[in-house]
């Protein structure tokens, strides 16, 4: 993303903060005046006192000074106060825009992007670019009104020696620039490798049990090790330039100090200036070519935060493949049916897992979905709440297609329990009213009765508000299905989609989880994605997909006495095959 573009992006979320921003740089003006008149103080401290020996001057000099100082000294506060504070609301609006706008996005995103890789753009993204909003920002607009205020003073006392000296002020511009380049650049690869590296820690320590199960420690620690000494590699690249780019310019700005030092020296022997004249000059100097250098150590940081305002600007560009219409129609109660019709449906474009499947669903029927692996089973299910859309055909809730809806008002109509049960690290309470946070205790309590879970949520020390952990890691695999569950019946959709919500459970598990779910399932419409075919016996159908095809339709004994594709998958099942 180009510079011009990234500071017109910039400007647009500093907007609004103008008012403040406009009392900072006041107040940086007046500093930077001060500044100023802190260099041209240097004559009369020369000239009026040690040259002339006037003693009225020795008496008011040093109050000046201390005024100077202490008007300065105020207004430097207000000026760094509001920029910290700009530059840090600016970091936390960031922050609050990428992850909302994570919420917007499709679930296509997520497949395509790693856990690290949006946590690290969320975190270390913003990160980079907060030092340049918050510490940059400051001192390069300090030092442009900085300069801008010293260079008056060179000028007013002597215009040919500003000359010259304006000519290394352009020079010095030359490695900042070329250098510049090169940070940016280091800077992107690093963030991308801060993604991965982000995503390794989750990776395995979310997959602990599973690295430990296969000895897999050393592996994991080596392929840590090496992402480390990549970032290693990539920082000492960065700090290599760095170290180069400052004693270049100090370099630079020494031999135009040098040349300045000798041309006017010959001045004040020569008579054409006097001692005060050339050490205010030579003040001024020294401290005009100080906010140079500065912008060159500066300079690395900057590069970093525009690499990272790139990333987090382009990641903000994306555009949802879920979107509502402008005047989204708001689904009424259930009541009728759902309706596919004849729907097709590509993860990739020209590579279908579903095709042409019709299939209608009337209010209170419970539907169960069967078929080999990668049949289509979870992918139809998964158009039902819009989460992707229909390559072809439609789905349809009581004569309205999904794609009219408003999100919310679709969504909040349908329940979801899967085999993979996702919690959050909160109290058992909480999860079970996610979703519902207006509901009462009594009713949080009814929820957990009905999902069975009520008596071991009171064998807790702490009840209601033990807290479960990680992804519900202090709870067995039953106790973690029958909170979804609970979670499920406190939202009271009138449509349910299990997707093999017992299938990673033992037999006991199973037994207290199918029991929770036969309360769940009253009143109410149900789609069941099942593995285990026992757990469907009592469907009212039982629908068989295959190479993404509706290809058997009804009850549990007819479909055995048809012999086809369900009798052999309940041959297996029930042999072991």
């Amino acid at each position: 993303m180009p510079t011009r573009i990234i500071l017109s992006r910039l400007s647009t979320v500093l907007q609004p903060y103008k008012k403040k921003l406009l009392i900072a740089m006041s107040a940086m003006v007046i500093v930077a005046l001060f500044n100023a008149v802190q260099a041209y103080m240097v004559q009369p401290l020369l000239d009026k006192i040690f040259y002339e020996k006037n003693a009225r001057w020795l008496t008011a000099l040093p109050l000046a000074l201390l005024a100077v100082f202490f008007v300065k000294g105020v207004f430097y506060f207000f000026y760094s106060y509001l920029l910290e504070w700009v530059g840090q609301s600016v970091i936390k609006d960031l922050r609050n825009s990428i992850y909302a706008h994570l919420h917007d996005l499709s679930m296509n995103f997520f497949y395509k992007n790693s856990t690290g890789e949006l946590v690290s753009r969320i975190m270390n993204d913003v990160a980079m670019l907060q030092g340049t909003v918050s510490h940059a920002l400051i001192y390069i607009l300090r030092d442009l009104f900085s300069v801008t205020g010293l260079l008056a003073v060179i000028f007013y006392m002597d215009w040919r020696l500003a000359l010259v000296s304006l000519i290394f002020i352009p020079m010095a511009a030359v490695p900042i620039v070329v250098f510049g380049k090169k940070f940016r650049r280091i800077s992107s690869r690093y963030q991308q490798g801060m993604g991965e590296a982000s995503n390794i820690l989750n990776e395995t320590i979310r997959g602990i049990r599973i690295v430990k199960a296969f000895c897999a420690e050393e592996q994991e620690k080596r392929r840590f090790a090496a992402k480390l000494q990549q970032l290693f590699d990539i920082l000492m690249s960065e700090t290599r330039f760095r170290s180069l780019s400052h004693p270049l310019i100090e370099f630079l700005g020494g031999i135009g100090m040098a040349l300045i030092i000798w041309f006017g020296g010959n001045e004040v022997l020569k008579g054409h200036a006097t001692p005060g004249t050339f050490m205010s000059f030579l003040t001024a100097l020294v401290m005009l070519y100080e906010p140079v250098k500065g912008v060159s150590k500066l300079n690395s940081t900057i590069q970093s935060g525009m690499a990272g305002a790139a990333r987090i600007f382009a990641m903000l560009d994306i555009e949802p493949d879920i979107k509502e219409q402008a005047q989204p129609v708001i689904l009424p109660p259930f009541r009728s049916a759902i309706e596919f019709s004849e729907v097709s449906f590509a993860y990739t474009p020209g590579e279908l897992v579903l095709r042409n499947v019709s299939l209608k669903i009337a209010q209170g029927e419970v539907i169960a979905v069967v078929g080999p692996s990668g049949g289509g089973k979870s992918s139809l299910a998964s158009l039902l709440p819009r989460f992707h859309d229909v390559s072809a055909g439609a789905v349809l809730i009581d004569g309205h297609d999904i794609r009219d809806l408003s999100l919310h008002s679709l969504r909040s109509q349908i329940a979801i329990v899967t085999q993979q049960t996702i919690l959050f690290n909160d109290t058992v309470r909480s999860n079970i009213a996610y979703g519902s946070p207006q509901c009462s205790e009594e009713e949080i309590r009814r929820a957990a009765d009905a999902a069975f879970a009520l008596e071991f949520i009171e064998d807790f020390p702490d009840g209601f508000d033990t807290m479960i952990g990680e992804s519900g890691v202090r709870l067995s695999g039953g106790q973690q299905q029958r909170i979804a569950i609970a979670r499920a019946i406190l939202n009271n959709a009138p449509i349910l989609i299990l997707d093999e919500a017992t299938s990673a459970l033992d037999t006991e598990s199973e037994r207290k989880v199918q029991q929770a779910l036969d309360n769940l399932m009253k009143n109410r419409t149900t789609l069941v994605i099942a593995h285990r075919l026992s757990t469907i016996k009592n469907a009212d159908r039982i629908i068989v997909m295959q190479d993404g095809r509706l290809a058997e339709e009804g009850s549990h004994d007819r479909l055995l006495a048809l012999g086809g594709i369900y009798k052999g998958l309940h041959s297996m099942q029930h042999t072991g095959i």
